[in-house]
């Protein structure tokens, strides 16, 4: 065992060991979930289609509007709720914005009993209280961050998310669609394709978790097989009925 002789040393260790993951995944876990939906959600279309006995210019076909589609309602539906929990946040700023500008000492006595409360000792959190409210647009940020759990100064962007959505879908829809778009007329290839990419987005995703690469790669390809298997034997089904 090794032995820690300096603060310096204190320090390294410290830091070399007390990392953490990302756990809100960042830009990461959204992309490959967005890609990954596009993915599955067109495999299983594609795949009910194709069990229907359908042409092959039917199958591209599905497989084109299903990634217009389904990514034009990722983005808007990623607009849509962005935009309004935007709408709602930048309401309860207000709020807050006006009870620091009416009632600055109530508002200072708030904060210093939240501080107290977390143990810190009450001259000392008033001290810190009185200071950080003398600057208006600082109280604004900490009460925000203390009542509401928000930072004013990184709010999400309905546009970016809307922007980003839609792409993320669309590149994984387009992956099931690749094969028939280059030329193949079977649907194996586009299935061993799509699962291959499957495979990949799970991987990838273990990067914003605990578990090991092939573990998530395996369980996401598990899925994906099976939502696409199901759907062609209701496509198989259905078009027996209706022939």
């Amino acid at each position: 065992m090794s032995i820690i002789v300096t603060d310096a040393t204190l320090h390294e260790a410290h830091r070399d060991n007390h990392t953490h993951r990302d756990v809100n995944g960042g830009w990461l876990r959204p992309a490959v979930f967005g890609a990954m939906d596009g993915l599955v959600s067109n495999l299983a279309l594609m795949t009910g289609v194709a069990g229907g006995a359908v042409s092959h210019q039917t199958i591209v076909i599905t497989g084109l509007a299903g990634l217009a589609a389904g990514a034009f309602s990722m983005a808007a539906g990623e607009y849509t709720s962005v935009a309004s929990q935007r709408e709602l946040v930048e309401a309860e700023l207000d709020i807050e914005r006006r009870e620091l500008r009416k009632h600055p000492a109530d508002e200072e006595r708030e904060l210093a009993e939240l501080y107290m409360s977390r143990g810190v000792e009450p001259d000392l959190a008033r001290e810190v209280a009185r200071q950080l409210s003398q600057d208006p647009e600082q109280a604004l940020e900490i009460h925000a961050r203390e009542e509401l759990g928000i930072d004013p100064s990184d709010l999400p962007s309905p546009t970016v998310a809307a922007v980003s959505s839609f792409a993320s879908f669309a590149l994984g829809a387009l992956l099931p669609l690749l094969p028939y778009l280059l030329g193949a007329s079977a649907l194996w290839p586009a299935v061993l394709l799509a699962l291959f990419g499957l495979f990949g987005c799970g991987a990838v995703v273990a990067k914003v978790t605990a578990r090991s690469w092939w573990f998530s790669g395996t369980r996401q390809l598990v899925l994906g097989g099976v939502a696409a298997a199901l759907t062609f034997g209701l496509g198989h089904l259905f078009g027996a009925a209706i022939g």
